[in-house]
């Protein structure tokens, strides 16, 4: 199926912008920006904003909660989102990057270059450690091969938007971890298709062209027209940034109930192969998470940079996977890996995120 490029950056402008990426500085950039009061006068309109600010971060915190409600909804009554169609579904995805770019300067791909070892890290834990282990768990639970290939899938594409959010949660470093999303939401351009055409070629048919144009139309596009808007209308992206974290809540909730209601059948009534590559999901983005922070510890970097990291490796964009499944795999088996990712990525990168906040960094560690 061919995406429609203008249909889809319309869409992304109407939706814009989306996201739960960046809402851990809506607080703090409101107070920036906000021009005092007169002692003792608060404006009607202020104090409804301000308490829109208080409630909107308490909801962006809990999407976790919001994730598991909407599944649970899902599998329920598939039906429900069934009005959510693949147009939607990439639509919403192009936001969620349009919400990236609009908060992305060239200043950030210079400040990318002067921290080579970290990204490099990140980059290669996304795109050679996640892989092999999603190629090697979904060899050693006996995976069909359609199962094989969305499991790859999902260790082959760029770390998840959300990962800013959790790792603001775990105190760990945003900024780099925003450097890092950027770095490999770009890399997914050639790599994951790269990453498909190499280790399942044999396996299964990879349109590795088509993978490649679609992660062009849903990745880089929005981005750009995103930095784009930053740079010459930045008053604009100003106002409407603050409306960023809801709708953003609210669009990864229906990406991933689509997801899991276009699959609801299979989980439920799962067999013994498709019970093993839930669990296998599960694995991947909990052993992940671990090879995310050893690693890194290992090789010399901080504690808060460890913990940024795991965080980024163990929650991937599985909303894309899916999309990507849907599209190029053409076995529908192969989007259960994806659908089941969504859920457990968004779980696990949380647990992180709730533990490590609650740990102390020892005064410099990092």
């Amino acid at each position: 199926m061919k995406i429609n490029q203008s249909a889809l950056i319309l869409s992304a402008l109407a939706a814009i912008p989306t996201g739960v990426a960046f809402a851990p500085t809506l607080h703090n950039q409101v107070e920036a920006e906000a021009v005092p009061e007169p002692e003792g006068k608060t404006s009607l309109g202020k104090k409804i904003f301000d308490g829109y600010v208080k409630v909107a971060d308490v909801a962006t915190t809990l999407f976790p909660l919001w994730t598991v409600l909407f599944t649970g909804i899902a599998l329920k009554s598939p039906s429900s989102f069934a009005w959510f169609t693949t147009e939607y579904f990439t639509g919403a995805l192009a936001a969620l990057m349009l919400s990236m770019g609009i908060t992305l300067t060239p200043q950030d791909f210079i400040d990318v270059s002067k921290e080579p070892a970290a990204v490099g890290m990140q980059f290669t834990l996304c795109y050679a450690v996640m892989p092999f282990l999603a190629l090697g768990l979904g060899k050693a639970f006996k995976m069909d091969p359609a199962l094989l290939a969305g499991m790859v899938l999902v260790g082959s594409i760029n770390g998840g938007q959300a990962s800013n959010l959790c790792t603001y949660i775990a105190k760990g470093n945003v900024a780099l971890s925003v450097l890092m999303t950027t770095a490999t939401t770009l890399g997914a351009i050639v790599m994951t298709p790269l990453l498909c055409k190499a280790l399942l070629g044999a396996v299964v048919p990879v349109d590795a062209a088509g993978i490649a144009m679609s992660t062009v139309q849903v990745v880089l596009a929005p981005i750009a027209i995103g930095m784009t808007t930053n740079k010459f209308f930045p008053n604009f992206v100003k106002k409407i940034l603050p409306f960023a974290p809801v709708v953003g809540v609210v669009s990864t909730c229906l990406l991933v109930a689509s997801a899991v209601a276009q699959v609801a059948e299979p989980i439920i009534n799962a067999g013994w192969s498709l019970q093993a590559s839930l669990f296998a999901c599960i694995l991947l983005h909990l052993i992940g998470g671990i090879m995310g922070y050893v690693l890194p510890r290992a090789t010399g970097f901080g504690e808060i940079s460890s913990r940024t990291m795991a965080i980024e490796t163990s929650m991937k964009s599985s909303a894309f996977g899916f999309l990507l499944a849907k599209l190029h795999l053409g076995q529908y088996a192969a989007r259960v890996p994806s659908a089941v990712s969504v859920v457990w990525m968004a779980l696990t990168g949380s647990v992180l995120a709730v533990i490590w906040r609650f740990i102390p960094v020892k005064e410099g560690e990092n």
